[in-house]
């Protein structure tokens, strides 16, 4: 953390904790730390908690290269949460001592909720705050005064405009999923906010990637870092059993049920194109007698926080959701990942499915795919290299679909304010912006977008 305040020792593991490998990282963990992670169910750190761990209880600043469902959550969570355990200050009205910032508000409550778990035996107070809800209460927190802060940027720069929080006291600074902040067109609002740091910090730095504008910014960031990169055993996609069903547009409701209805379907994320075809499929699936939450862009973030709680627990099985769940949503034990439409982009096709699989277990993802949809499929089949096992012992099994060639295998042109242009898939996916346009910023209906 900062030079002039060097970590004390934590406290002897106990007996049952060893110094191998696999334990070692959380063996230099507080037992009030332990005593969390068990609660939670962990028995060994992941990879990148075993890398990471050690090194940031260290102080030392950390380059991270890793996917989701790594674990690096907790990899940066829980050396903080020791850090400001052992370094103990009265907490300073809108002056934090640690900033988590995340592309989505998705991924900063998830974040947020971490924190929760992991200190729920600690005395370390944060807050969280995005756009999307009312800011009053994110006030409130900040005025009591908070350890820790998790913010998106858009609502963070905000409240500093208001004079509510001041980035001067920061100790601690990561800057989580750099890619897809990047992506999402947030680097004027990054920059902004580094400047407000001060320059004796701990900083830590992930990403999935690193192309050269990420490893650009890292560089303002991150100073004499350690570098780690944690590369899956396998890409998740060669984890995860796919198949294809093809079936007409008509039959995709009755197929859908009938696959919930079977054995195993214990939790499962079905993705829709669009907010309004979530509803309806969310409310055909429970007037089927089968629980189902939906979460999109025009949710309330209260909302959507009641629909996730209720996944993660187990209260309905189904959750049925926009690509805003592609990624940053990170829930254990999704059994299945059900594509209801394809994506018009093909990349986004490795991010839902990147859904369940996760941490090395295993997954299963089943796509639908009518006549309009198959050039979109071949140009996943395209990206990820290798052909979809297609699945036909179910009734409605669609051979127009399979054998959709030329124009059939296109969604028909639609005017503006329509769906999909003309064109392959892969064309939708690659044809430059017009003048003006600038793709790489945040959607309206994008998590983080706007304002935060």
């Amino acid at each position: 953390m900062l030079e002039e305040a060097p970590l004390p020792h934590a406290e002897a593991p106990p007996a049952s904790w060893d110094d191998s490998p696999e334990q070692g990282a959380f063996a230099r963990l507080l037992p009030k730390l332990r005593r969390a992670l068990a609660e939670e169910g962990y028995a060994a750190p992941t990879l990148i908690q075993a890398e990471a761990i050690p090194h940031l209880l260290e102080g030392r600043d950390i380059l991270g290269c890793a996917q989701t469902g790594t674990g690096k959550t907790a990899a940066f969570t829980l050396p903080i949460l020791q850090y400001l355990s052992l370094n103990p200050r009265a907490v300073a009205r809108g002056r934090p001592r640690v900033l988590v910032l995340a592309p989505t508000r998705e991924l900063a409550a998830q974040i947020g909720e971490s924190i929760r778990a992991y200190g729920r035996h600690l005395r370390v107070r944060h807050t969280t705050i995005y756009g999307g809800v009312g800011q009053q209460p994110q006030v409130n927190a900040l005025t009591a005064g908070v350890d820790i802060v998790v913010a998106t940027p858009g609502r963070l720069l905000d409240l500093m405009q208001q004079g509510y929080v001041k980035l001067d006291g920061i100790e601690v600074f990561v800057l989580d999923e750099a890619d897809r902040m990047l992506d999402m067109g947030f680097l004027p609002e990054i920059k902004r906010i580094i400047g407000k740091l001060p320059s004796r910090r701990q900083s830590l730095f992930f990403s999935a990637t690193l192309p050269p504008p990420v490893l650009s910014l890292a560089r303002t960031l991150v100073h004499d870092p350690v570098q780690i990169t944690i590369a899956p055993e396998s890409p998740t996609v060669d984890r995860i059993v796919q198949k294809v069903l093809f079936v007409d547009k008509e039959n995709k409701d009755a197929l859908l049920v009938n696959l919930l209805r079977g054995s195993g379907f214990s939790k499962v994320l079905v993705f829709i194109q669009r907010k309004h075809a979530a509803n309806k499929i969310a409310k055909k699936i429970t007037s089927a007698g089968i629980q189902a939450a939906v979460i999109h862009g025009n949710k309330s973030q209260g909302a959507r926080n009641e629909a996730l709680a209720s996944f993660k627990a187990g209260r309905v099985r189904v959750l049925v959701a926009t690509d805003i769940a592609a990624r940053g949503l990170d829930v254990d034990g999704i059994t299945h990942v059900i594509n209801y439409e394809l994506p018009i982009e093909p990349e986004t096709y490795v991010h839902r499915i990147g859904r369940t699989g996760r941490a090395e277990a295993d997954g299963n993802a089943i796509s639908f795919c009518s006549a309009p949809e198959r050039e979109f499929l071949n140009a996943i089949e395209s990206l990820i290299r290798k052909r979809i096992p297609i699945d036909e012992r179910h009734e409605y099994h669609s051979e127009s679909a399979k054998e959709a060639r030329g124009a059939a295998a296109r969604p028909e042109p639609k005017g503006r304010r329509g769906g999909v242009r003309g064109g392959t898939a892969r064309q939708h996916a690659r044809t430059p912006p017009r003048r003006g346009h600038q793709r790489s910023r945040p959607r309206r209906d994008w998590p983080g977008s706007a304002r935060g």
